[in-house]
């Protein structure tokens, strides 16, 4: 097993204006699951071909252990990878296609059979071993692919988003065998997703990257509790956090009818009249009208989902406001958790309030976090 560093890595593609990869620095511990998340075309799929070295590293280097692999052949690497795509050989068994590299290799026939027999038993997939990939199900092709990648014992594992071909059921077990699979063999593993569910939940520490920039790296209370700037505070959770500009009036951040008390220190904090101010769906507590520091809301949609009932909604007042408050990008409505033993009507005023120390604040002009 190794750890990964990535020193300043860069990945700048001929005729390219901007880095695809910008001085990416990172650091991932033996035997770590981490996670690349971002929006497409962030740059977390090209980090991890740069890992696996199939991206040529402009600038900067890459450290797999105490080897500098920047300009290393791709078979040199002592890595396996996962796809998207399960890229399984359809007029094989999957006893074959699990065992094909070590065949490449020249590892013995016997030593070939035994480490794939204990991989099936890891992944569930002995009585399959002797049936053709198109007679397997979705989620039995994604196991082999990934007994393809145990059997070569690497010392990293890379997986490029190989969910998403999956449906939503399977793939929400899928990942929890990953996962479980992951922390039983010990093995390094940097996983590429686009779904921040999917990063949450199978992450020890997850890296959020934005345009080719790494904008925060921590466990996954980390991002959910203390994001570091406006993006991540939206891009992390689900429902989004309602996120939305506000301008200073006195003491209190002003938006529409919602007006939120504001410490000196953070007023003082401010590069500009306005600030960024964030609360999560379920951070918000069903208040009377008139309760100092109450945000009401008109409600426009009630989503009842058993356990659970989300209200959608738009800041009374807000209509000829200087921007948008709501949960997502460029959204006008807000989102509130409630108990849907109790929802409210289509049209009534829901008045609410941010539970203390859930409030987020971020500087308008730079969208960084400011301390409270």
């Amino acid at each position: 097993m190794a750890t990964v560093t990535f020193d300043k890595a860069t990945r700048l593609y001929p005729g390219g204006e901007r880095p695809a990869v910008d001085g990416l620095d990172l650091h991932i511990e033996d035997g770590e699951f981490l996670v690349l998340v971002g929006p497409s075309g962030c740059g977390k799929s090209t980090s991890l071909r740069m890992l696996a070295g199939l991206e040529e590293v402009t600038a900067g280097r890459i450290m797999i252990g105490d080897r500098d692999v920047t300009d290393m052949q791709p078979k040199d690497r002592d890595i396996a990878m996962v796809f998207q795509n399960y890229a399984l050989y359809p007029h094989m068994t999957v006893a074959d296609n699990m065992g094909f590299a070590l065949k490449i290799a020249g590892t013995p026939k016997a030593e070939i059979r035994e480490r794939v027999e204990e991989a099936a038993r890891i992944l569930d997939l002995t009585e399959y071993l002797e049936r053709k990939p198109k007679a397997l199900s979705g989620g039995q092709r994604q196991r082999v692919a990934m007994g393809r990648a145990i059997v070569r014992q690497p010392q990293v594992f890379l997986m490029d988003e190989p969910l998403s071909n999956l449906d939503a059921k399977l793939r929400v077990q899928t990942r929890t065998q990953i996962a479980s699979l992951q922390r039983r063999l010990g093995v390094t593993t940097v996983y590429v997703t686009h779904d921040q569910t999917e990063a949450l939940t199978m992450g020890d520490r997850i890296a959020v990257l934005k345009d080719g920039l790494l904008q925060q790296v921590g466990t996954p209370r980390d991002m959910y509790d203390t994001p570091a700037n406006e993006f991540v505070a939206g891009f992390i959770g689900s429902p989004a956090m309602n996120i939305g500009k506000f301008h200073i009036e006195g003491d209190e951040a002003v938006h529409g009818d919602a007006r939120i008390p504001l410490t000196r220190a953070v007023i003082d904090s401010l590069s500009g009249p306005a600030i960024t101010v964030g609360f999560r769906p379920e951070s918000l507590n069903v208040v009377a009208a008139g309760t100092p520091g109450a945000i009401p809301m008109s409600v426009d949609l009630v989503e009842e989902l058993g356990s659970d009932a989300f209200v959608y909604g738009a800041v009374t007042g807000s209509a000829g406001a200087d921007g948008k408050v709501g949960s997502g990008d460029d959204s006008n409505q807000c989102v509130v958790r409630v108990d849907p033993r109790d929802t409210p009507k289509i049209g009534d005023v829901l008045n609410v309030v941010v539970k203390p120390g859930e409030l987020h604040l971020f500087d308008a002009a730079t969208g960084e976090r400011l301390a409270q």
